[in-house]
């Protein structure tokens, strides 16, 4: 096993988030990719030629986008069908669903097996400390697994007029996630991607927070900042976990983009797969 990728979608048709033609076109376009859509065995297959083992997420923006969900139980399927490659799959609710979004959480936790929950704050147009969350929260808390949130911009809206209507103000750490640390300490936060334009943000938080951690899936390492990669090398080398965001980016290309930054060994090991089966209590 080479790594572990904590934040992998789904590339089969009933796995994949449905969007408007446009905003799929603008995705397409800023990340440079064409959406294909496999068969399970296909998109398994992916996995298994970079040795990688993947944390698969479902979707459900039901409210602010009005399309269909990528659900759960699809999620956990495919965790069941394809053990030796999906490890463990991340559970997604609407969180304006309330608390209809609270008992799917319990459902997805306790009934399928899932290891954590995934929100995606401009898609699904909230603040993370927005008191509607405090409930769910609660309940993640009670159920001791962790939670992962978009940090930072998005390919979703990109290169669009208005960002098609998508709004970047959601997934700042600084307030927003720091808050939500703060008030929750025993909650494990996951803060996903590299947060331009606030990384420093991000820093702070993963300095100043203990329950806070980072996954780096949407981008390549060759486009952090210096002061960021020294960070990834030195003092918080053990809250860095390695994510590809597939399908629209390979874990053979990160991978190899990781191994040419220069990391000691035992670092990249780290970042790579060390981290997360420690961060999150995989077993593998």
């Amino acid at each position: 096993m080479k790594a572990i990728d904590v934040h992998s979608h789904l590339s089969t048709l009933e796995g994949s988030i449905q969007y408007s033609d446009e905003v799929r076109k603008g995705m397409e376009a800023y990340y440079r990719f064409k959406t294909t859509y496999k068969t399970e065995d296909e998109m398994v297959q992916d996995f298994k030629e970079a040795d990688v083992k993947g944390l698969i997420i479902a979707w459900d923006g039901e409210h602010n986008l009005g399309t269909p969900k990528v659900p759960n139980d699809y999620v956990a399927k495919l965790c069941d069908k394809y053990p030796d490659v999906f490890i463990g799959g991340w559970c997604c609710v609407d969180p304006w669903k309330g608390k209809m979004a609270v008992q799917e959480i319990e459902r997805s936790i306790k009934e399928l097996r899932m290891m954590g929950v995934k929100f995606q704050g401009i898609a699904q147009a909230f603040f993370p400390d927005d008191p509607m969350m405090y409930p769910i929260y609660e309940t993640i808390v009670a159920l001791k697994v962790p939670v992962m949130f978009h940090t930072g911009t998005t390919g979703i809206g990109a290169g669009s007029p208005g960002g098609g209507g998508f709004k970047l103000k959601y997934t700042r750490p600084i307030p927003h996630f720091d808050d939500v640390a703060a008030d929750f300490p025993k909650m494990k936060i996951i803060m996903a991607h590299y947060g331009w334009p606030w990384q420093d943000e991000q820093i702070a938080v993963l300095l100043h927070k203990t329950n806070v951690h980072c996954e780096l899936s949407g981008w390549s390492p060759r486009y952090f900042t210096d002061s960021f990669k020294k960070e990834v090398a030195g003092r918080l080398q053990d809250k860095f976990m390695f994510g590809t965001d597939y399908p629209v980016l390979s874990p053979q290309r990160l991978i190899s983009d990781y191994e040419q930054l220069g990391l000691k060994t035992e670092v990249l090991e780290k970042v790579l797969y060390k981290n997360a089966l420690q961060i999150l209590n995989l077993k593998v």
